[in-house]
Parts: structure tokens; C-alpha cells; sequence
């Protein structure tokens, strides 16, 4: 087993647990989608795998070696890292990428890591954006910029926190492609934190789904269906395909509050009882007198339901 994580915990300043004993095991060579609700652990989950934080409980072992032993040096040759944010550094593209090479062999700059970052950047489609200021570059190519630097590491794990948030549809499927193509060539294991339920479905092989700091439910595609996407989402779904493809839609059913627009800065406040779709329905009415914001309309009541 390539990456085995056993009962992490950690808090944020002795609070409330937001990892609370997550537990599971990932082979080499594996694409895995971290799949949660905001809040439910996903980016702290990535930040103590590599010990950017460390857990109060817990051990993160690589090929049988406890995390927690390595030295700064051997994390950055086994760990590639890409956040959710990041403050963007004065230097061109090629630096940026240049400074993963720096974090897994320090030194001088040699003719082989020209190569890697040549290659790191050629992969991501950025060479010929290789001389620009990363602070001319579009939401889009600063992060594919991040995940150039990160693949110029070679790591064993990729940890990538939504990398595919500010791509078109496009660079998106291309990027999700080359990740699922990097992982089983290469044998690299990657976590991926993202929301998009259908992309993740689509291109990884592994899913880890989060609830309350807890991995509820980690393994294959047997592992992604309805009943585990309501236990961590809170929404029903259908999942099917299209042209082959698989998707996953929410069907939001049942007793909902939301919000209906009445007017100019006016609103109330709805609940639905049921249906397939409770927000697919009008949801303004334009030419209103309106209410006074923050009023709560019960439409459960027959013959009462828009």
C-alpha cells in the first residue's frame, strides 16, 4: 500500500476536532477525488498529510514510512502540494515553476532541472508563457502554474487542493485527464480535492468521502452512489450518462427554505414540501408591492404550493 493514513485528528487552537480520526488507504498509481461538504476536512486533511499541519492524533505513513519522521527534505522529494490559494511572487512563469526543483534538491540550478521544468510546463500546455510575470497571468494560468511546479517535484503524491476551480471547461477536462494519465503511468497517488461530483467520478479511480472530519466512506466506484452522497452531502442525486459520460445531478427534494425575490431589496422566505426539483421553480415576482425582508411564507399547506 502506497499511502495508508490511520486516525488523524487535529483542531485549530485546541477547538472542536476538524479532522476526527479520518482513516484510509490508497494504493500507488491511484487518482483519488476527497469529496465533501464545506467544512468537512478536505483541505486539513491535505495539509497534515504532508505536515504542513501536524495532527494531534494519528500517522501518515508513505511505503511503510511514518511522515512524521521524514525530514523536510525527503517531504518535498515524496510530496507535491498545490493549495487552494496562494500569494502569487514576483518572477516569471519558469521561476515559479523552478522553485519546486529548488524545494526537493536545493542547490545549484543544473541542466536536468531545465529539463523537468521545460517538461513540467510543456504538460500543463504553459511553455510558451514560460517568460511572463505570474502576475499577468489569468486566475486559469496561475493555477495551472502552481501545478507545473508541483509535477516539476516528481513526487510520489500529488496532494491538489481543487485544482481545476478558475479552468474553463476545456482546461478542465484536459487537466483531469493528464492528472488520471500521470497516475497510472507513473505509479504517482493523488489527492484531489474538488466539488465537481462529475468530473471526479468521471477521471479518478479512488473517492474518499468526508463528513465531520471522518472519511465515511473510501474505495472504488462501488463506493459512489446515492445513499453515500446524501450521507455527505445532504442532497439526493441521480447519477447516469450522457454520451458516455458519466454525471451527477442534485435533485433537491423535500422540506426546503429559500428565498423568493419580491421586489426591490424585499423577500420572503418559502418552504417547499415536496417535489423532484424544489428550487427549479419561479423564484421572482416582478412587479410587486413585495414584504419586508426576512418574512417566511409555509407553502406546504394544500392547494397553497406555486
Amino acid at each position: 500500500m502506497m499511502l495508508q493514513i490511520r486516525g488523524l485528528r487535529f483542531s485549530y487552537g485546541g477547538g472542536e476536532d476538524v479532522l476526527a480520526g479520518a482513516t484510509f488507504d490508497l494504493p500507488a498509481g491511484c487518482l483519488a477525488a476527497i469529496l465533501g461538504e464545506n467544512g468537512s476536512g478536505k483541505t486539513t486533511l491535505l495539509k497534515t498529510v504532508n505536515r504542513l499541519l501536524r495532527p494531534r492524533e494519528g500517522v501518515v505513513l508513505v511505503d511503510g514510512q511514518s511522515v512524521a519522521e521524514m525530514s523536510g527534505r525527503e517531504i518535498a522529494r515524496r510530496f507535491g502540494y498545490m493549495p487552494q490559494r496562494q500569494d502569487v511572487a514576483h518572477c516569471t512563469v519558469f521561476e515559479a515553476v523552478l522553485m519546486g526543483r529548488k524545494a526537493r534538491d536545493g542547490g545549484w540550478t543544473g541542466p536536468e532541472d531545465i529539463e523537468k521544468v521545460e517538461r513540467a510546463l510543456r504538460l500543463v500546455r504553459m511553455e510558451r508563457l514560460a517568460m511572463r510575470p505570474v502576475t499577468e497571468l489569468s486566475g486559469g494560468e496561475t493555477q495551472k502554474a502552481i501545478l507545473a511546479r508541483a509535477l516539476a517535484q516528481e513526487p510520489k503524491v500529488l496532494l491538489l487542493d481543487e485544482p481545476i476551480n478558475h479552468l474553463d471547461p476545456l482546461n478542465q477536462v484536459e487537466i483531469m485527464s493528464l492528472l488520471r494519465a500521470i497516475c497510472g503511468t507513473l505509479g504517482v497517488t493523488a489527492l484531489i480535492v474538488t466539488h465537481d461530483l462529475s468530473g471526479a467520478l468521471r477521471f479518478a479511480d479512488r473517492f474518499v468521502f468526508m463528513k465531520g472530519g471522518r472519511a465515511i466512506a473510501a474505495g472504488g466506484r462501488e463506493v459512489f452512489v446515492p445513499e453515500t452522497v446524501r450521507e455527505a452531502f445532504g442532497v439526493e442525486v441521480a447519477i447516469g450518462e450522457v454520451g458516455g459520460v458519466p454525471v451527477v445531478v442534485p435533485m433537491v427534494r423535500g422540506e426546503r427554505l429559500h428565498i423568493h425575490i419580491e421586489g426591490p431589496w424585499t423577500f420572503r422566505e418559502h418552504i417547499h414540501e415536496v417535489g423532484d426539483n424544489v428550487y427549479d421553480h419561479k423564484h421572482g415576482a416582478p412587479g410587486g408591492a413585495g414584504s419586508g425582508p426576512g418574512e417566511k411564507t409555509d407553502h406546504r399547506r394544500p392547494g397553497l404550493a406555486e
